[in-house]
């Protein structure tokens, strides 16, 4: 995957634009971590972390802003809330050995992040639905296995699972940097 930069050339606000969308991906997968681990250990700071996953959504509205109207950013933060709160469900189910709520759960992650997948491509003629449903399935897939490698006590796996998912979602911020790129021409 070429990087957001060799789009169309460089200048700084592709720069600009290419770092805070990385820095984004890569907030929400590091405090979804922090989130997993919080909930696997029972933490004092599952409170804290938590509301600091939960203004991820938020950043990316504020990044979306410039580029597309209030009720574009405001609905995939919402989507995006939705897909962290189930996350949340999921993890709390898996721990507590809940095997049909973590079904349920998982499903309604899986049909939010097909949700996403439509909702950007409605959004930006430049992204494509199939290419972010794959994205953001893979991320499901991988978080999830670092959720269970974590409950189950292999860290080393764990680890080595969460440096996939960044790999991951630095590709989702790329994806999302091209496309802004191309339909606004910057």
């Amino acid at each position: 995957m070429p990087s957001a930069l060799s789009c169309s050339g460089q200048n700084s606000r592709r720069l600009q634009l290419s770092n805070t969308m990385r820095r984004l991906w890569i907030e929400h997968v590091l405090w979804t971590r922090f989130f997993i681990l919080s909930t696997a250990f029972g933490l004092p700071d599952l409170e804290s972390v938590t509301q600091r996953l939960l203004r991820n959504p938020v950043d990316f509205g504020s990044a979306l802003r410039p580029f597309f109207d209030d009720r574009v950013a405001g609905q995939f933060e919402r989507l995006l809330t939705d897909h962290l709160l189930i996350a949340a469900e999921l993890v709390n189910a898996a721990k507590e050995g809940d095997a049909a709520a973590a079904d349920e759960q998982r499903k309604r992650w899986y049909d939010n992040a097909g949700d996403i997948a439509k909702f950007l491509a409605a959004v930006n003629p430049c992204w494509n639905e199939c290419e972010w449903r794959a994205l953001l399935f893979e991320h499901l897939r991988m978080t999830e296995n670092e959720a269970v490698l974590t409950l189950n006590g292999q860290y080393e796996k764990s680890i080595r699972e969460y440096d996939d998912i960044q790999a991951e979602a630095l590709k989702m911020a790329d994806v999302m940097t091209c496309g802004i790129i191309r339909r606004f021409c910057l």
